[in-house]
């Protein structure tokens, strides 16, 4: 699909690799340039304490940097400087993360390469904006932008998530934004600047709980993992044999059709749960009784008749559980013993793109093939 798309990742941590990732799924060569001085993509070295691995090619790097070739040069040197810009004069798309600022003086901003590249496509990644200094990062915007106050039990401590989500959002909006760049760029001959803000992304994925303080000046609030304006939604429940599974229950067919299935005729009666906005208000009583029905079944026996009724409901499972979906294992990738998971997970006319990827490089990897591809003299 991108097989002849040449990209530059002049990015490091989660957001801007997640983005080259994306390209290189889809067949683009993606070049990831590290800072040889210091040791390349911190993430290297971000390792669980369970890691075993004595090479630089932590989890979390491997994460977001399958299918990219390593190059790892100091950009502060003459030859540094001299590869970077044969590299960025053949490429359709550059990808930074730099903070405000720094990309000048390192000679690798968008008006510094487009002199060099003219119909070049530069998107950068920032904290706040181009027009603010401060330095991003996932946690703290999470804390900034309202999502850790939603997030945590009612009542109690302010939450995180546990994936840094602003990153992943952020990324996401880079490649929508890169891709309407090359339809522009096809259509027109002519490059773009691409910017986003980790601070503008999550502001933007606030969605309804936004529109919530916009519209009806209700702030929101922790509920766990309650919806807060529709119920039985969030709402977990425990089993006879000890699973837990989740209701989402959208719509009224849905509500009386699980209260048939629990044996809660009881339920579609009451007053209170005669509709969805009712069914909010009385929530808790409603947990009550349904939380009694469903501590009768056997999860396997409930789950299967919640599904043949085409009930919202799932069982709560942990990442491993969720890996053996055979859902999940359709986007697996995997090269001598070492596995990740793909990014990119359409379906074109029900077919999967499956390219074949390089596993995530080490440090410096593909340093003589692309130097030498340049041909240069370093």
């Amino acid at each position: 699909m991108f097989s002849n798309l040449k990209v530059l990742e002049l990015a490091s941590v989660l957001a801007g690799p997640g983005v080259g990732q994306f390209f290189a799924e889809l067949g683009a060569e993606v070049i990831k340039v590290e800072n040889v001085k210091a040791g390349g993509d911190v993430t290297r070295s971000w390792k669980l304490p369970t890691e075993k691995s004595d090479d630089d090619r932590s989890a979390y790097f491997c994460s977001v940097n399958w299918g990219k070739k390593s190059l790892a040069i100091d950009l502060t040197s003459t030859d540094g400087k001299a590869i970077l810009q044969k590299l960025a004069a053949k490429a359709d798309v550059i990808i930074a993360s730099y903070k405000p600022g720094d990309a000048v003086k390192l000679g690798v901003s968008y008006e510094q390469l487009k002199s060099i590249n003219p119909t070049l496509i530069y998107g950068q990644i920032s904290g706040y904006g181009s027009d603010n200094h401060r330095v991003g990062y996932d946690a703290v915007i999470q804390a900034e932008s309202g999502l850790m106050d939603m997030n945590g039990e009612k009542g109690g401590e302010a939450l995180k998530m546990p994936v840094a989500i602003v990153d992943v959002l952020a990324g996401h909006q880079l490649k929508e934004g890169l891709l309407l760049a090359l339809l522009k760029k096809e259509r027109t001959g002519e490059g773009s600047l691409i910017e986003v803000s980790l601070l503008q992304a999550a502001v933007a994925s606030l969605v309804n709980q936004a529109s919530s303080w916009l519209v009806a000046q209700s702030l929101p609030a922790r509920k766990g993992s309650l919806h807060p304006s529709i119920a039985p939604y969030g709402e977990t429940f425990e089993t006879s044999d000890h699973k837990r599974l989740i209701l989402a229950v959208g719509n009224d067919r849905q509500f009386i059709e699980l209260c048939e299935l629990l044996g809660a005729t009881e339920c579609i009666a009451d007053e209170r749960f005669s509709d969805n906005q009712k069914r909010v208000i009385h929530r808790m009583a409603l947990k009550e009784l349904l939380t009694a029905r469903i501590n009768q079944w056997l999860a396997a026996d409930l789950m299967t008749l919640i599904h043949q009724k085409k009930i919202p409901a799932g069982l709560l499972q942990n990442v491993q559980e969720a890996m053996e979906m055979s859902e999940a294992k359709a986007l697996m990738v995997e090269h001598d013993g070492l596995r990740g998971v793909r990014s990119f997970v359409a379906t074109q006319s029900g077919e999967r793109i499956t390219l074949p990827l390089l596993p995530p490089p080490k440090l410096g990897e593909h340093n003589e093939e692309i130097v030498k591809g340049l041909q240069i003299v370093v």
